[in-house]
């Protein structure tokens, strides 16, 4: 069911049709999906993961030879911002200045290494000594975060500022990684300890604090997001694993305490992937059945999200500041996932480019969304999809 999210997985390695509600109980709202092309004939398939608030897509292409090349696409064209020297890159992140981040092979030796694009330039941002460094959040400031392989074989989380990668250490253990950072600088992820568990944490003016778990039933903990306040979400999880994962639950954690959001049943298990300014958290919840369930946390309350009522996975990715909701769902008389918006707790279907999937990966803030979507031939675009 999930082909398209492994596209998307590789690619970050590296006029429209409409689109709208189809069945009962989602929304009337009608969005225009446009294909955003791709970089050549030789190139098949192409995903955007990312949009910024001026419009700016980035993303992949895939080309016949299995070669991925990063783009940018701005005014209606797809620009190759080339690589480091090497057959493959990808871009997956773009701030409001048009910087751009993402991964690219260098030379030979052929390396992994995050980069930065700006002003038409791609600098290689190195490693923490070893050999493969990957970007995962970006700021409004050019900040980078994600991790890095450093010379002893560890992996260690860090922060790339103005031409410098900052190794941001860990809890005691030897791993960690850096996975979001806010506006002021403040970096959330997790590391491990001396015991080789592993714990959410928070790095701000040069030191990590080790935000806990959830409490003595709980091992572990991973930060994934913050917002602009600096609430952090994630899970933290229990030893138990059950049939349908490790059991554990979303936290919410603001000014040194950490919440336990709960789950849709008491009993469940339970994740958050992303939070806004206003702090509205979505995820998803473990129904009892071998499936999860998006929620909203908002208020100290919790909410199911409808979805289009098909069976399998509805799968997040993300939540604007006016709290519209994007990811996929499985359609009620389908097996692939369709890119969906949640918005007023209604959901409505993004449709495909005339295939049988789609996803959605990124909104801004202006609620364009980008993913990428199917063709009748079996290809996949990226595309843009828009309100009417």
């Amino acid at each position: 069911m999930r082909r398209i999210a492994h596209l998307v997985a590789v690619v970050a390695l590296a006029a429209g049709l409409a689109a709208g509600s189809t069945s009962a109980g989602t929304s009337r709202q009608h969005w225009t999906i446009t294909d955003l092309g791709t970089l050549g004939a030789q190139y098949e398939d192409c995903v955007a993961a990312a949009v910024n608030d001026q419009g700016q897509v980035v993303g992949g292409c895939g080309d016949s030879r299995g070669r991925q090349h990063a783009f940018l696409w701005q005014r209606g064209r797809l620009t190759y911002l080339g690589t480091l020297g090497g057959h493959d890159s990808g871009a997956s992140l773009i701030n409001t200045s048009g910087q751009i981040a993402g991964t690219s092979l260098t030379a030979r030796p052929a390396r992994l290494h995050a980069f930065l694009w700006r002003g038409g330039k791609m600098t290689d941002l190195g490693t923490l000594g070893g050999h493969s460094s990957r970007p995962r959040a970006m700021n409004d400031r050019g900040q980078v975060v994600g991790e890095s392989e450093r010379a002893d074989g560890t992996v260690h989380a860090y922060l790339w500022q103005a031409g410098k990668m900052t190794d941001l250490g860990t809890l005691g253990g030897r791993n960690s990684i850096a996975l979001a950072v806010n506006d002021r600088g403040r970096v959330v992820g997790a590391s491990e300890l001396p015991n080789g568990k592993e714990h959410a944490f928070l790095w701000q003016r040069g030191k990590m604090t080790d935000l806990g778990t959830l409490g003595r039933d709980y091992t572990s903990s991973r930060a994934v997001a913050i917002n602009a306040p600096g609430e952090v979400v994630g899970a933290s999880y229990k030893e138990l694993v059950t049939q349908t994962g490790q059991q554990g639950n979303a936290f919410l954690w603001r000014a040194g305490t950490m919440k336990n959001l709960g789950a849709l049943s008491g009993d469940r298990s339970s994740s958050a992937v992303a939070i806004n300014s206003r702090g509205q958290v979505v995820g998803s919840s473990d129904d009892g059945h071998g499936s999860y369930h998006p929620v909203l946390w908002q208020n100290g309350k919790k909410a199911a999200l409808a979805t289009f009522g098909g069976s399998g996975y509805t799968e997040l990715a993300g939540i604007d500041a006016r709290g519209r909701v994007i990811g996929s769902s499985v359609p009620a008389k389908g097996r692939t996932v369709h890119a969906a918006v949640w918005q007023n707790a209604a959901i409505t279907d993004l449709g495909t480019l005339g295939g049988s999937e789609s996803d959605a990966t990124a909104i801004n803030a202006r609620g364009w969304i980008v993913g990428v979507a199917q063709l009748r031939n079996g290809h996949r675009h990226a595309v843009l999809w828009m309100l009417r």
